[in-house]
């Protein structure tokens, strides 16, 4: 059965307006639920948790039942290996910080060329420290990456390789159960920063075997919340980043320094809820996939309506696969228009009530990398479910009225 958008897209009030929201990879509406659960937490549990009254109580059993939830959601084996932070950038910093006293002057971290800046700097951070940072490209002509080339780069002294499950500016899937088992075979470790992933399909962090997979809530329906997967035998290795009597294995608190934030992990819960429901509501991992089933086909409908138009334009440079397949990317696409500044055509896009984006993103390496810096960089459409057919034909319009 196709996703029922009526249903979808009452779920998300900032919607009930008639503004076309294009910009979604930058920050997703938010779901009703979101923030009610919000609101009811502030007003009914706001106090310390761990306590033996009964609102502490309650608070502390929230906590963990979000806690839960979120691990439900990525199919975790256990609630202890969710870490919950304020953004994914803090999430990236705080495991590279709890990692570093692991590693030797010596040992290699492999890098990306095509990462959102999250989950490349912190890494880079650590060459001062004495390890050896390597840079995994892709093909600026196909922006394909090559798996290959990340093998020829590996050896005995590899530790880390981080990298993206889905590019925020080319909207490619990577096949990350691959990459991990290429990283595995050479005894190093794999971080995955899903951001642009996560809105858009079911993550099974067993199945993709990565180590640690993090993502941002507020780009997922949610608040400015974050979360990260890690197994449970890494976490337990980890260097704790709270006080001195969080011992070893107490995680995931001893990673959660100055605790995190109760009303919006009881909120974003609501993301999970919904999902849920979206797939049938039988509370399992099953309505989770049901659910982004339904997201992907739209998304791809979505995807394929404007890549059609993009297409069909000799001034258009579309960035990245030119396909609408729901397996191989998600629907952010970029694309530059040959002598126009970029700026200049999403302003014009603004007056019609349409958000876009112009610029690099966060990716600031890869626009470089694909000669795309120039001209106040590429033009961004980044869509998700609850987007409709009728508003990337009005995009489609106002396109046409500009170029």
């Amino acid at each position: 059965m196709p996703l029922d958008l009526a249903f979808v897209r009452k779920q998300f009030p900032a919607l009930a307006d008639d503004f076309v929201y294009f910009d979604n990879a930058g920050g997703s509406a938010v779901l009703k639920t979101v923030a009610e659960r919000v609101y009811e937490y502030l007003t009914t549990t706001s106090v310390q948790t761990g306590a033996s009254y009964a609102h502490s109580r309650r608070a502390s059993e929230r906590l963990a039942q979000a806690r839960a939830r979120f691990a439900l959601l990525v199919g975790a084996s256990r609630a202890e290996e969710i870490v919950i932070g304020s953004s994914t950038t803090a999430l990236c910093q705080n495991l590279a910080r709890a990692l570093r006293w692991r590693l030797k002057p010596g040992d290699e971290i492999i890098v990306t060329a095509f990462d959102h800046e999250s989950n490349i700097g912190p890494w880079r951070g650590l060459e001062a420290l004495g390890f050896v940072v390597k840079v995994w490209g892709l093909d600026p002509q196909t922006c394909e990456i090559d798996l290959d080339a990340l093998d020829r780069l590996m050896t005995s002294r590899t530790r880390l390789v981080a990298v993206t499950h889905a590019s925020n500016i080319l909207g490619t899937i990577n096949p990350i159960a691959e990459i991990a088992r290429r990283v595995h075979a050479h005894g190093a470790e794999i971080v995955v920063d899903a951001v642009a992933y996560a809105p858009h399909r079911a993550i099974d962090v067993i199945a993709l075997d990565v180590d640690y997979y993090m993502f941002s809530f507020y780009k997922t329906y949610g608040p400015h919340l974050a979360m990260m997967y890690g197994q449970y035998d890494k976490l337990i290795e980890l260097d704790g980043l709270y006080h001195y009597f969080y011992g070893r294995a107490m995680v995931p608190q001893k990673l959660e320094p100055g605790n995190p934030n109760y009303e919006l992990a009881w909120g974003a819960a609501g993301v999970v809820d919904y999902l849920d429901r979206l797939g049938g509501g039988s509370g399992d991992r099953a309505a989770i996939e049901r659910a982004f089933d339904d997201i992907g086909a739209q998304e791809a409908a979505l995807s394929e309506r404007l890549l059609s138009y993009l297409r069909d334009r000799n001034d258009v440079r579309i960035l990245g696969r030119r396909d609408s397949l729901a397996a191989s990317r998600v629907p952010t696409i970029s694309f530059k228009v040959e002598g126009r500044d970029s700026a200049e055509i999403v302003r014009a896009v603004d007056e019609a009530g349409i958000g876009m984006r112009f610029g690099d993103f966060h990716s600031k390496r890869l626009v470089e990398a694909l000669g795309e810096a120039g001209s106040s960089g590429v033009l961004r459409v980044s869509m998700v479910h609850y987007n409709t057919v009728e508003e990337v034909d009005r995009l489609i319009v106002r396109l046409d009225q500009i170029l």
